[in-house]
């Protein structure tokens, strides 16, 4: 693929800093990712010196409180870390990093029992044991859930708990980081020197003040809001992966979007975060049929309805544009009210909310924008390529997801590479310094952009794509980044941010020409390993991104 280039701004546009204040460490975002790396850090005499959490609203806001199913690890009798990384590299489609998955199938089940012993309270069954369930594209029972199926809502409030014991660890609610404060990249390395930030009603530190930092660790969650509908909550709208790219960070495998199978569709015009109806429903004897009673998925993979995401979600879309209907159906009427109202009163609940009761009648389902598996690009320890930048959880791409993650390996890998960067970070800590000036060309794209831009993205660049649709997406991306914000504000920096992330991504999955995982051309419906084993890397420098394709090293076929 030839480079493509793409100009956007290269800072968002921000009043001067009314107030500054420092921090040893700085860690953005407040889900599993980001509270276990302050813990880490934390927890031994490593000279670390002073934490401080951002998170954009209320610590409980980010993804992992939403997350359902549960957290794979190899913990029960039989099963094994070689198991789950094999199942882990099939669902990635050829362009996992093998390494960087034995990381964390091997670390994975200590770093559960440790979250355990935090205080997380996972189900157990009768006889005393961790209660593991099974989920799509896993050939063992090893999921394991707290609460029926409120697994990150419990692991946040056990996080939360653990951060509330620890009075070192500062937070600061309802602010978004906007961009990095960089030093001098002749005189210095051109590494993290502080970040700026917008508080938003927080007393003293109300509006826009500057961070001053010797290391910034980016834990800001998915890009979910860049498509109409999404399972994630609404702070997720890419703003780590954008401040990111514009310090100089690579952003890696952002074509690769997993859209959740089963989301319950709440009609056309539904709008922003949508419910989700957990994998582990399916894994425990739901299964899917079209409007004819048909279980479509008999005979589409060795795993019928258990398959991996990427091939269940295309099964149901075929399963739409063949029939013209707008959703399939999730029959799960067996399973009974006793055991709804057990294992899954979160969902019962919802279901029961839109007038839908899951013990009597069909839930209807569609396709949704759920899991970034690109993002920032980090090595085995979450260190990107901007000096004492790091990055871990869904913003990040540690190459272990490749082109679709397999099932509740989310809150694993967020748990296991934020112990790596707190295993490694105190060892680097950089010494103070002071930004350079930023000559970095500011802009600001208008707030109320947002709907269109989504649109764009969810007609052009979602389940389906094709050349011409990307094409337009790609024209009409541009028209919207013509635009010029009149005030500077919340919204404007959150739409810009996701045009941001929204042009890289569509320029990734114009040039792969092929089928892989969640990337699914219908112009090019098979994989083709031969010219696109590799990855889609974007790189800005002063508003001018470029993504251009990585070839896989021919040694062995590997990423890149």
């Amino acid at each position: 693929m030839p480079t493509a280039v793409r100009r956007v701004p290269g800072r968002l546009s921000a009043p001067s800093p009314g107030w500054t204040t420092q921090a040893d460490v700085v860690i953005v975002g407040s889900g599993i990712a980001g509270l276990t790396t302050a813990l880490r850090l934390n927890a031994a005499d490593n000279g670390v010196g002073k934490i401080l959490v951002i998170t954009k609203d209320r610590l409980a806001a980010g993804s992992t409180q939403w997350a359902q199913g549960g957290i794979a690890a190899a913990l029960g009798p039989g099963d094994s870390p070689e198991e789950h990384a094999i199942d882990t590299l099939v669902a990635g489609a050829g362009v996992c990093d093998e390494e960087a998955v034995r990381v964390l199938v091997d670390e994975g089940p200590d770093a559960v029992r440790e979250l355990i012993a935090l205080g997380a309270n996972f189900d157990h069954d009768v006889h005393g044991e961790i209660s593991l369930t099974r989920e799509g594209g896993h050939h063992r029972d090893r999921i394991a859930h707290a609460g029926g199926d409120a697994t990150g809502a419990e692991i946040q409030r056990a996080l939360i708990a653990a951060v509330g014991a620890a009075p070192e660890i500062e937070i600061i609610k309802r602010a978004l980081a906007v961009d990095l404060l960089l030093t001098d990249p002749v005189e210095g390395d051109g590494g993290v020197a502080g970040v700026t930030v917008h508080v938003m009603g927080e007393g003293q530190r109300d509006g826009v003040g500057a961070v001053l930092c010797r290391a910034l660790v980016l834990a800001s969650g998915g890009l979910g809001q860049v498509f109409s509908q999404t399972t994630n909550p609404a702070v997720s709208t890419g703003d780590g992966m954008a401040l990111a790219l514009r310090a100089g960070a690579t952003l890696r495998d952002l074509e690769f979007v997993q859209f959740h199978p089963t989301v319950m569709y709440l009609g056309a015009d539904s709008m922003g975060q949508q419910p989700l109806i957990s994998e582990a429903v399916r894994g425990e004897g739901a299964f899917l049929v079209d409007f004819d009673g048909d279980r479509f998925m008999q005979g589409v993979h060795e795993l019928a309805d258990l398959a991996p995401r990427d091939v269940v979600a295309k099964a149901i879309m075929r399963r739409m544009l063949d029939t013209g209907r707008p959703h399939m159906w999730l029959d799960a009427r067996h399973l009974g009210a006793e055991f709804w109202e057990r294992r899954f009163p979160t969902i019962l609940g919802v279901c029961r909310t839109h007038g839908i009761d899951p013990t009597t009648q069909l839930i209807p389902v569609a396709p949704a924008c759920h899991y970034a598996s690109g993002g920032v690009r980090t090595d085995l320890h979450g260190r990107s390529d901007v000096p004492g930048l790091y990055a871990t959880g869904e913003v990040a791409c540690s190459g272990v997801h490749g082109a679709n993650r397999l099932a509740s390996n989310s809150l694993l890998e967020g748990l296991v590479y934020s112990r790596r960067i707190a295993q490694v970070l105190p060892g680097e800590l950089r010494g103070w310094s002071d930004p350079a000036p930023d000559t970095r060309t500011a802009g600001l794209v208008p707030g109320d952009a947002r709907p269109e831009l989504q649109e764009v993205m969810t007609s052009r660049v979602g389940v389906l794509r094709n050349a011409a649709g990307l094409e337009e997406a790609s024209s009409m991306l541009d028209k919207i980044g013509s635009r010029s914000a009149e005030g500077v504000d919340l919204a404007a920096w959150e739409t810009t941010n996701l045009l941001t992330v929204a042009e890289a991504l569509t320029e990734a999955a114009r040039g792969r020409e092929e089928t892989r995982g969640s990337h699914w051309r219908d112009d090019f419906p098979e994989r083709d390993d031969v010219t696109w084993a590799g990855h889609f890397d974007t790189v800005m420098s002063d508003g001018v991104a470029e993504v251009s394709f990585v070839a896989a090293p021919a040694s062995d076929g590997g990423p890149g």
